[in-house]
């Protein structure tokens, strides 16, 4: 897939070498000393929108006090991150719920672990044809993700709003095949999340994963015809790195930095409740 920003080969070593270092230098306290973190640098992959914007506003506001220096490298999908992750290119990532995560370290036989929640991006559907859920036509096409956590996700909350109805128990892991109820004889169009916004010229409407909808320059504060719930929700985005390097020196500062007010302010007044710090 394509990534946006591009390391020179020598200087793809150097990080490498950097962030091989930095997860080696863990104290038993968890957090790094002056010394250990003057040259610390992590290379952390994003998705653009919300995650590498909240990211740059870590580098560029908070991260030079704590001694951190961070590299942004930033993906459009959903699975190159946890694979260079695995492979070690990357020392962390932030793109993802833990429920997807765990997803994929099941069926791809990764080691990663969620360390840090940060924010949550309510899903939710869009439409340029229907201004609200009760206009859907009968047999509308309505295009959903089609990776297993986001599927389950974008169908409870059809189900969640009446519009259909899943077989109890169905949960997170829910597909078409549990749609017990459906009155508009609603169809579903499995596509990739990240094409889900171009997909709205085509259907009638799509549900679409938060961070990809911000991107597209939706505003599922103000735009969404629904929108998933906040209270309780188990879909927080949040910082990910390999299996054993959680309480790295540099992934704690990273966490801490992450959780800070100052992070938590900026995106209230960013994305004015499109997106919402966890906690």
């Amino acid at each position: 897939m394509k990534i946006r920003s591009i390391v020179g080969a020598a200087a793809l070593s150097l990080l490498l070498t950097a962030c091989g270092s930095t997860q080696s230098a863990t104290t038993d306290a968890g957090a790094a000393s002056p010394a250990e973190s003057a040259d610390t640098v992590l290379k952390v992959g994003a998705s653009p929108v919300p995650h590498g914007e909240i990211l740059a506003y870590v580098k560029d506001n908070l991260a030079p006090a704590a001694g951190l220096k961070l590299e942004i490298v930033e993906f459009t999908d959903y699975v190159q991150p946890n694979i260079q992750l695995s492979e070690g290119q990357l020392a962390a990532n932030f793109f993802q719920h833990k429920p997807y995560l765990d997803d994929f370290n099941a069926s791809k036989g990764t080691e990663l672990s969620f360390v840090t929640p940060v924010h949550l991006e309510p899903l939710g559907l869009y439409s340029k044809k229907a201004t609200d859920l009760a206009a859907l036509p009968s047999g509308a096409t309505v295009a959903v993700p089609n990776d297993a956590t986001n599927l389950g996700r974008a169908l409870k909350l059809l189900a969640d709003n009446g519009t259909i109805t899943l077989k109890e128990g169905a949960g997170t892991a829910a597909t078409e095949r549990d749609v017990t109820g459906n009155p508009k004889n609603l169809q579903f169009k499995p596509l990739e999340a990240a094409q889900l916004p171009r997909s709205l010229d085509d259907v009638d409407a799509a549900v679409i994963n938060g961070n990809y909808a911000i991107e597209a320059g939706l505003k599922p504060a103000t735009e969404a015809l629904v929108l998933e719930k906040t209270e309780g929700n188990p879909y927080v985005n949040g910082l990910v790195v390999a299996k054993g390097h959680e309480k790295d020196a540099s992934i704690v500062t990273l966490g801490k930095l992450l959780q800070d007010q100052k992070v938590k302010d900026f995106i209230a007044q960013k994305y004015q409740g499109s997106v919402i710090a966890a906690g």
